[in-house]
């Protein structure tokens, strides 16, 4: 009797213990998956910042003529369609925003701006496409008498890379100032 009262005891013991571990441990199951999709969300919405952050500095290099900045966005080997020519590699590319590109001439002053409302990103894991207008402006201290100097259109493919995200290839299109 003894033996059996034992036995039952360990029983109950083990079961007890059992029954302490799995209850907290099912718990954290069933929040890990809630925990996943919310990290899952913000490392979406940190991409798309980052993501987002390439336009900035896109037209920040292009109203202040940062060569380095701008070069700063391109990865090695990226290739660029503009102007019915195929760049390829950050050379080319930096030898077209230094030689042609308007914006870049020492005797512009523009202000480049995007309509928000017309950027659209595509994000696929640790690439992108990322659409955007360029709308370069001739300040004027007098606003009525501020223009519209040059638009254009591009879209970029970009991808992940230690990190950063960095345009890979690139076409240049025309654009239209319209509100759609």
């Amino acid at each position: 009797m003894k033996l059996r009262t034992l036995s039952r005891a360990r029983t109950l013991l083990g079961a007890g213990v059992v029954a302490a571990l799995v209850v907290p441990f099912s718990a954290f199951g069933g929040t890990s998956s809630h925990a996943a999709a919310k990290d899952a969300a913000l490392e979406r919405q940190a991409n798309l910042y980052q993501i987002d952050q390439v336009e900035v500095k896109f037209h920040r290099a292009t109203s202040t003529h940062n060569l380095k900045l701008m070069m700063s966005l391109w990865a090695p080997g990226s290739v660029f369609d503009i102007d019915q020519q195929t760049l390829t590699g950050k050379a080319q590319i930096r030898h077209w925003f230094a030689t042609e590109n308007k914006a870049f001439m020492p005797s512009h002053h523009w202000e480049s701006d995007t309509p928000t409302y017309k950027m659209k990103i595509h994000l696929f894991g640790d690439k992108a496409t990322f659409y955007f207008e360029c709308h370069y402006i001739q300040p004027n201290v007098d606003l009525t008498k501020a223009r519209v100097m040059a638009i254009a259109g591009v879209t970029h493919t970009l991808q992940k890379i230690n990190g950063k995200w960095l345009i890979t290839n690139s076409a240049g299109s025309t654009a239209t100032l319209s509100a759609k």
